[in-house]
């Protein structure tokens, strides 16, 4: 792992190695104020979509046809908010980026884009038109948020798999770098690395797709897009201290968020009661000599009363699966819980001293 990220393994230690921590919302002003099942990709629901076509339309490569396909689904969004200084409270502009979800207009983008401090939100498509954003829902622990606009029969990105990626193939960012003057730039580049977490000021980014696409400010909560022109991430940080290493939020933990906003008009996180890392984050959090693990999930507490502590689950224990699905990092959970209810129960398999085990767990609604 990188050197510039890997600092202590204390948390709360970590020096932010990446621009802000996070590459978006570009700032472009500041003003003095004064004093429920688990859905596989064809099911999630998003209207008709874009199709790249390669030779058999006007392009002549897969970037030219993605180039000529994608940005049409891709917005700008201008926010304006209010944070504290040491001169006191100032407003803000920041201008960030999204991508079309639902022809019926819900947008994905970064929370740290749409729910920082944000008192107005205009929503910018590319035939010229204009819109008022309104925050739908927001996750600061994953920086994704999702923002709805009143409009109809808008251009959708299909979403692709990003349990399928593969180091090596072709990523084409397009967003917003340095703000609307650059507006749907795009960008292409390859797959760099997978399930990379990063240190953050307030924690860890977790399990992210590295690319060398360039990526920059103003480039927050754009789409990284697959060969096949689907969404396989959302473009979120860049390292500060080195060329070509930006990072994407996997695309599959957005499907189950977004099949329960569509249906319920809210989301809710569904959670089991533990603290847990994965081989990536356990770098981070434990020395090597506290456990020796290579897959899996690695449960370092349980909650008292929660759904695992009930069920007999203990810290040390290694958890496998969940619902017969292999899970070796800590995303990879959360989007198998989060496509479940409160009350819902899963089937969760994992390994102490060395057995396996199989229990039912009753998961429970997130704080």
């Amino acid at each position: 792992m990188n050197e510039d990220f890997k600092q202590e393994k204390k948390p709360n230690s970590f020096i932010i190695g990446i621009i802000g921590a996070i590459i978006g919302g570009l700032i472009v002003g500041v003003l003095f104020l004064g004093a429920n099942y688990f859905l596989n990709d064809s099911s999630v629901i998003q209207g008709a979509k874009q199709e790249i076509v390669v030779n058999g339309g006007s392009a002549d490569t897969v970037v030219e046809a993605i180039a000529q396909t994608v940005p049409p689904s891709v917005v700008g969004i201008e926010t304006t908010g209010v944070a504290m200084t040491n001169m006191g409270p100032q407003q803000q502009k920041a201008v960030g980026s999204g991508f079309i979800l639902t022809s019926d207009g819900y947008i994905a983008t970064n929370q740290h884009v749409a729910s920082d401090g944000v008192t107005s939100m205009n929503v910018s498509l590319a035939d010229g038109s204009a819109y008022d954003g309104k925050l739908v829902w927001s996750d600061s622990s994953l920086d994704l948020a999702i923002i709805k606009i009143d409009a109809k029969d808008l251009p959708v990105l299909e979403l692709g798999d990003s349990d399928n990626v593969v180091v090596g193939e072709l990523a084409v960012a397009v967003g917003n770098p340095m703000g609307l003057n650059f507006e749907r730039t795009v960008t292409a580049g390859i797959v760099s690395a997978l399930n990379r977490s990063i240190p953050l000021e307030n924690g860890l980014a977790e399990d992210l797709i590295q690319t060398d696409a360039s990526i920059n400010s103003g480039n927050s909560g754009g789409p990284l897009i697959d060969k096949a022109g689907k969404v396989i991430g959302i473009n979120t940080y860049k390292l500060t201290t080195g060329e070509g290493m930006g990072f994407a939020i996997p695309i599959n933990i957005l499907k189950p968020i977004l099949n329960e906003i569509v249906a319920t008009g809210g989301f809710k996180a569904t959670v089991m009661g533990i603290t847990g890392y994965d081989r990536a984050i356990a770098d981070y959090y434990l020395a090597d000599s506290d456990v020796k693990f290579t897959n899996g999930i690695y449960i370092a507490s349980v909650q008292q009363g929660g759904g695992a502590a009930n069920a007999g689950l203990q810290a040390g224990d290694i958890i496998t699966e969940i619902n017969g699905v292999t899970t070796n990092t800590m995303i990879k959970m959360k989007e198998i819980l989060y496509a479940v209810n409160p009350g819902d129960t899963v089937t969760v398999t994992f390994e102490r001293n060395g057995q396996s085990q199989t229990k039912d767990v009753t998961v429970s609604a997130g704080q």
